[in-house]
């Protein structure tokens, strides 16, 4: 009788447990980069005559600018009172000569 290897049974166990390894370190990749996702949570406190909730965000929204027909990254700057330098570090991949109307535009904080 032929004696069996026993990388034939070892083998897909190695499979499995390098799955399963890979699928927990992308999965914990993906929870700790929300990328920009809404964070709320709650607080809960007893005082006194009864309980009351309180929420807080924990991600602020970027506020945003609708580019209109005729403006200039001069023009945003001066309607939002921020330094057109910070407006155009803030928005590194919009052409400043190619502005259309509709294109969001992220206004710096």
């Amino acid at each position: 009788m032929r004696r069996r290897s026993p990388a034939r049974w070892l083998a897909p166990i190695a499979l499995i447990a390098c799955a399963f390894a890979i699928y927990t370190v992308v999965d914990k990749g993906l929870l700790q980069d929300d990328g920009g996702a809404k964070t709320t949570t709650s607080k809960t406190s007893t005082s006194g005559k009864g309980a009351s909730t309180t929420k807080k965000k924990t991600a602020k929204k970027a506020k945003t600018y609708t580019v209109k027909s005729g403006d200039t990254f001069s023009a945003i700057a001066d309607k939002e009172g921020v330094e057109v330098e910070a407006l155009q570090e803030a928005n590194p991949k919009v052409d400043a000569s190619a502005l259309h109307p509709g294109q969001k535009l992220k206004l710096p904080r």
